[in-house]
């Protein structure tokens, strides 16, 4: 069964930044994107140097329960393991995340696909979820870093975001001018906009979270790297890892592992215990 701790180590070990030559069509941050979850699945699934299509596509599904969708949460789900949502940069600002609110944890009632809820053979009710960011100059098909981040780091609990939405709403519902329609997808439907009573406005949350780098420079801070990985795991999660895989990577000589605390998504007065995984390239 694989995990983010051999997925680390496929990485160091078969160093690659090159993404992929799916960046050739009109719309490069879909191709980008799609170059960077490959890239993804083979670290995850021991992959980088398969030729061989249809084996690589085997390993994939020996590795993966759900190749998720384009349109929701999570990209991909591990066998018996956690989730992974994989976003792709060109520059290390503001990650979009759209109309999904950050996820400490991906929970089975969430808006997921009927695919993605039933993909085991045993019913899940919640899995840890990895937030793997890759950074990608424009013009460029150049991995320049790539940020493993565990939910449970990265964001507050699911009712932080269930207020504000539910703020919005009230606000958007006090109006005596507008003719408001709650009951939708969306935050809110404008109904009858003009005098023929045949226009309306979607009012649709997106969402937006700082990058990993901006959050955790005090942890590390890029500078002229050709190449970073870095990977942020609460410790009890690293611990619960096999002891085998934990060896292989701790005996990895160009890979640092050093305890940390960073603030607690929930209460910035208190802290999480982390293990931060970091192997960089500078020449």
């Amino acid at each position: 069964m694989s995990n983010i701790l051999k997925a680390l180590v496929n990485i160091v070990n078969n160093y690659q930044v090159n993404v992929s030559n799916v960046i050739n069509g009109n719309n490069r941050a879909n191709n980008m994107g799609e170059g960077l979850e490959t890239y993804i699945k083979d670290a995850f699934s021991g992959t980088f140097l398969e030729v061989d299509k249809k084996k690589k596509k085997e390993k994939f599904r020996d590795n993966f329960s759900y190749e998720g969708s384009k349109t929701r949460i999570p990209d991909l789900i591990l066998k018996n393991g956690d989730a992974i949502e994989i976003k792709k940069t060109e520059v290390l600002g503001d990650l979009q995340l759209n109309s999904s609110h950050p996820k400490a944890i991906l929970k089975s009632n969430y808006n997921l696909s009927a695919e993605c809820k039933n993909c085991e053979e045993q019913p899940w009710i919640q899995k840890d979820i990895i937030y793997a960011m890759g950074h990608i100059p424009k013009d460029s098909k150049i991995l320049k870093s790539l940020w493993f981040v565990y939910g449970t780091c990265y964001a507050a609990n699911e009712e932080v975001y269930k207020e504000v939405i539910s703020e919005v709403k009230n606000a958007l519902k006090s109006s005596d001018k507008l003719d408001i329609d709650l009951e939708c997808k969306e935050l809110a439907k404008v109904k009858n906009i003009d005098s023929l009573k045949i226009t309306y406005l979607r009012v649709r949350g997106m969402w937006v979270i700082k990058h990993p780098s901006k959050i955790y420079d005090d942890l590390y801070k890029q500078t002229n790297e050709i190449f970073s990985l870095v990977a942020i795991i609460p410790i009890d999660k690293y611990n619960s890892f096999p002891k085998e895989d934990r060896n292989i990577i701790e005996n990895i000589d160009s890979v640092s592992i050093t305890d940390e605390k960073i603030s607690d998504p929930n209460n910035a007065a208190n802290t999480i215990d982390i293990k931060l995984i970091l192997f960089k390239v500078t020449q």
